[in-house]
């Protein structure tokens, strides 16, 4: 299985890398997985409705720009649907019996993501209805796929 995220905004936290990078190496075992980072858009401070917009089309043309026509797409949103860690992992594990080999999880800017996105989206998940910081949630997913992949293989991982 080949998994990509896809998240708006470079990285910078030192602590973030580490934690992303060790369940990158734990994940080595289970899917090739790749980050990919796309630059976010420089907006003002108060912006209005239409240049909100404007940043979120902009930077939701870098994110499709990474994705395959045959991926996948997971939108993390706060509006999309709750699952447990173990629904999770049933959905990955469906995916990929259906033959779906490749996913793409997208992490949307400071925003959100754009409509465009959104409509390429196959499915819309939401890891809480608190708003996380889109760095934090690069580990937070990582953490959650690698538990995924134990769970489906039967394997022990801390509850």
């Amino acid at each position: 299985m080949r998994i990509s995220i896809v998240s708006v905004g470079k990285l910078k936290e030192k602590y973030l890398k580490q934690g992303i990078d060790e369940y990158l190496k734990r994940m080595s075992a289970y899917a090739k997985v790749e980050i990919i980072e796309v630059p976010d858009e420089k907006a003002p401070e108060n912006m209005s409705e239409a240049e909100m917009q404007e940043v979120k089309r902009k930077e939701g043309e870098r994110i499709l720009s990474h994705i395959s026509q045959d991926s996948y797409v997971i939108t993390l949103e706060i509006g999309g649907k709750l699952l447990s860690s173990e629904q999770l992992a049933e959905k990955i594990d469906e995916l990929a019996t259906y033959g779906k080999s490749k996913i793409a999880f997208i992490i949307g800017g400071s925003l959100g993501i754009s409509n465009e996105v959104q409509k390429r989206s196959d499915f819309a998940l939401s890891f809480s209805k608190m708003t996380f910081p889109h760095q934090l949630m690069r580990l937070i997913l990582l953490e959650q796929v690698y538990r995924s992949f134990r769970i489906n293989r039967g394997e022990p991982y801390h509850k």
